[in-house]
């Protein structure tokens, strides 16, 4: 019995410490991608730069993986990364990725085509990446395991509705827009926010949004945050704002 409890911890061990050959294969692939551009500094990187194969990559910082060796979560925010993230990347393959967090990168493109076949993710932040253009709101409406979605900074929705984006986002608990031009009255971006009854916690702060607010805010009953600063200049606001649940 004894013996068969060392066997079981020696496998735990193994499987939490060292991640399954294809995975780390992808990973490193991810690594070549995001360090080999011109302009990158690598002295900016604490993560990327300190993965290598003499130990496992479950165990390489901003990598999280499940039971069973697959990675389920990566963090390369603040990696301060300059190119190298376009619709072929490896990061599309990591098919059991639930966390992606690319945040506070210097990307300077549009966000690429991919994020649709992540279909196990529910949390994506991509906020202050210098990621510009339109949004690609027929990808992220597809992603409906999403819980927290940050897009925050730089990005455009004035073309693509609002609504397209979230409509099928049933499970959205926190929705961060900071920064991203909606340019919309209060009636379109409250009415396209009706479609999540789930969400709880709401930051669209300097998003060119007008009022006057409409009182149909408050049927978003989980609705516990909400931050719209820097909005309402043109036209003024005419109305306060609807007194919520907390």
């Amino acid at each position: 019995m004894l013996l068969f409890c060392i066997y079981l911890c020696s496998q735990i061990c193994v499987v939490s410490g060292l991640c399954l050959k294809d995975q780390r294969s992808l990973l490193l692939q991810v690594k070549s991608e995001l360090l080999v551009t011109d302009y990158y500094n690598q002295s900016y990187s604490t993560k990327l730069v300190n993965w290598n194969e003499s130990i496992g990559c479950c165990e390489w910082s901003g990598v999280t993986c499940d039971d069973e060796g697959h990675v389920s979560g990566l963090d390369l925010s603040e990696e301060w990364i300059n190119g190298g993230f376009d619709n072929s990347s490896s990061i599309f393959s990591l098919k059991h990725l639930q966390s992606l967090n690319l945040a506070f990168n210097d990307f300077r493109s549009t966000i690429p085509s991919g994020f649709n076949k992540l279909e196990n993710l529910t949390y994506l932040n991509l906020s202050n990446a210098w990621f510009i253009g339109q949004v690609p709101s027929d990808e992220i409406s597809h992603m409906t395991r999403l819980v927290t979605l940050d897009i925050s900074a730089f990005l455009d929705l004035s073309i693509i509705n609002l609504g397209d984006l979230v409509k099928n986002l049933v499970n959205i608990r926190q929705l961060y827009l900071d920064g991203v031009n909606i340019s919309v009255g209060g009636e379109e971006w409250i009415s396209a926010l009706l479609q999540i009854p789930t969400l709880q916690e709401l930051s669209m702060s300097d998003c060119q949004l007008w009022g006057p607010l409409e009182s149909s805010l408050t049927r978003l009953e989980n609705l516990s945050l909400i931050r719209l600063d820097s909005n309402f200049s043109h036209p003024p606001c005419q109305k306060p704002l609807p007194t919520l649940k907390t």
